[in-house]
């Protein structure tokens, strides 16, 4: 299904990161009295009424003294306009309606984008009276909540997810291939990387545009396979986050992860792994895609195996939550095991399109709890009666049990990963769901 995206807009300070914590149900943002502290991760998923939607805090509209304060404001407001399917203009009851607000209201106004204001901090009965003063934004769907207390958040939301397009599922085009979305930060070597793999005695077959506005993908061929690369938008390391369209770079990245089939996170070989490459990494694997690892500029590095293997180390332990994800070093420049990665990529891909005969996962299963018995949680026994393949791409996997609650983690993690030691599948994620099975005795008397 097509996740569709929620921006969070408005002047810093305002609560932006109070209401996306709240919104998501964990502490995600960090959280300062002090206007323009930016985060460690912009986007999340989070689900209301039955509906998923990825929230995406943008960071705050600050005007600086002596910029241009129109092309500012314009520029931002017209990013997330054209990548969100609704936007909530956050605003601050207890300064009132400000210039900045009046500007990014005309703007919003002129868009057929859904956008529905929230009057953040009415704390009182006597605030949220004042929330009134907010509808001479010339936006008709006003709401006074309070993010740190969680008051009027579910209005909120309810009128978010109205405004949320009907549920829809992205028909791939078989044509394209494997669709690969390179992402990191900027100046990792993306569009280096871009070239080398679009460029190395291959040729272009087309430009295609994608599902979102405004991005182009670049179908190609090798060897006769077709691969599609995805437009994504670099993030910058954290505290490094400049003002303007910068700012919904997260926007593309998230939706070009959300459609791809393989995700290449490029880590930059001068500075390591980052907390943004962790958490493009982790993006990918909630959302269940292949994922290849791959360290550009290593040319510039010492040419030793010593070097390499510390390399190695280093990353696996900052990136363990994906032991099954290739590494590569490569140089963009030089050209340096583009085709490496490239044939990586495609073997991803076949072991995503794996299928398991239900006959075989029956027997791995029996093996797999003889090894290792589910035991039993707070005093109950977890019986695992059969598993099936559901789908693929991603591979997912359906057991049937006695209680689905009774699952724990650790034994889930086990059971993924004799999955992987029977019957493969390098590089990409695979989904376990665990369902309950009413016996027959059980439903009869039910």
């Amino acid at each position: 299904m097509v996740t569709p995206l929620v921006a969070l807009v408005g002047r810093p300070n305002v609560g932006k990161s109070t209401l996306f914590n709240r919104i998501v149900g964990e502490r995600v943002a960090i959280i300062e009295d002090v206007a323009g502290t930016t985060r460690d991760r912009l986007y999340y998923e989070a689900d209301w009424a039955g509906r998923e939607f990825t929230i995406v805090d943008t960071g705050g509209l600050e005007i600086e003294p002596g910029s241009d304060m129109a092309q500012r404001v314009r520029q931002q407001a017209e990013v997330a306009i054209a990548e969100a399917d609704v936007v909530v203009f956050v605003v601050d009851v207890r300064q009132g309606v400000t210039p900045g607000d009046l500007d990014v209201a005309k703007i919003l106004r002129g868009t057929e984008k859904p956008v529905v204001v929230a009057v953040n901090k009415a704390d009182s009965m006597a605030q949220q009276l004042s929330a009134a003063e907010f509808y001479s934004l010339g936006l008709p769907a006003v709401f006074s909540l309070s993010a740190l207390h969680g008051t009027g958040t579910g209005d909120l939301l309810d009128a978010v997810v109205e405004r949320l397009p009907p549920p829809t599922e992205e028909v791939p085009d078989e044509t394209g291939g494997v669709r690969v979305a390179l992402v990191g930060r900027p100046n990792v070597g993306k569009s280096s990387l871009f070239n080398a793999i679009a460029g190395k005695e291959r040729a272009v077959v087309t430009d295609i545009p994608g599902t979102t506005r405004d991005v182009v993908d670049t179908r190609l061929e090798f060897d006769g396979r077709a691969l599609t690369l995805l437009d994504t938008a670099g993030m910058r390391r954290r505290g490094k986050v400049e003002h303007g369209i910068e700012y919904f770079s997260v926007l593309r990245t998230a939706r070009a992860i959300e459609r791809a089939d393989v995700v290449v996170v490029v880590i930059d070989a001068m500075e390591g792994v980052t907390a943004q490459d962790t958490h493009l990494a982790g993006f990918a694997r909630d959302q269940a895609k292949g994922i290849v690892l791959v360290v550009n500029k290593w040319d510039v590095m010492p040419r030793s195996n010593q070097v390499r293997q510390d390399w190695t180390l280093r990353i696996r332990e900052d990136m363990k939550f994906i032991p099954y994800a290739p590494l590569y070093f490569v140089s963009a420049t030089e050209r340096w095991n583009i085709g490496d990665v490239v044939s990586e990529v495609f073997k991803i891909w076949d072991e995503r399109h794996k299928r398991v005969p239900t006959p075989t996962l029956n027997e791995f299963l029996q093996e797999a709890v003889h090894a290792h018995s589910p035991g039993a949680t707070r005093g109950r026994p977890f019986k695992i009666y059969y598993v099936t393949q559901a789908t693929v791409n991603p591979p997912t996997f359906v057991f049937f049990v006695n209680d689905a609650s009774l699952v724990q983690f650790s034994y889930q993690r086990y059971l993924e990963n004799r999955l992987r030691e029977a019957f493969g599948f390098e590089g990409t994620a695979i989904r376990l769901i665990f369902r309950t099975r009413v016996e027959r005795g059980a439903a009869k008397r039910a």
